[in-house]
């Protein structure tokens, strides 16, 4: 699995359309969510209240390691895309790591432009809650 420090400049140089097809390609990966947190998101639990996309997120560190878990409808590929880039690329990952993440992430990744102001504060909603996530378990 590529790193984000390598796939920045993947997208980035990348023009619009392969930008949103590699998204499109993340969205099929995205790990289904484990069963044991199918009831807290019944129960509404850990939902990305900033996204308007029912985005679910779980974030786990242990033994120095994160993990993160999500549940995000096929229905909208293009934040299932990034949601699955971050769980991919952040996996097994150190809290030092996760922390040092660029706020801008979006803008290195060229996606502000292409997924367009609304999207783009729900995508780094997720990350905020990531990195908050991380730091509170670590």
């Amino acid at each position: 699995m590529p790193s984000l420090e390598n796939l920045i400049p993947r997208f980035k140089s990348a023009n619009r359309e392969t930008r949103l097809e590699t998204l499109l390609d993340y969205s099929k990966k995205l790990t289904p969510l484990p069963e044991r947190y199918e009831a807290e998101k019944q129960l509404g639990h850990n939902r990305v209240d900033e996204c308007q996309t029912s985005v679910y997120l779980w974030v786990e560190v242990e033994e120095g390691r994160v993990h993160i878990y999500a549940d995000v409808p096929r229905e909208a590929p293009t934040v299932r895309g990034f949601v699955s880039l971050l769980a991919r690329t952040l996996d097994g990952q150190t809290p030092e790591v996760v922390a040092k993440l660029p706020l801008d992430l979006l803008d290195r990744l060229g996606l502000s432009e292409t997924l367009g102001m609304t999207r783009t504060q729900g995508l780094t909603a997720i990350l905020h809650r990531i990195k908050k996530s991380v730091a509170s378990a670590a």
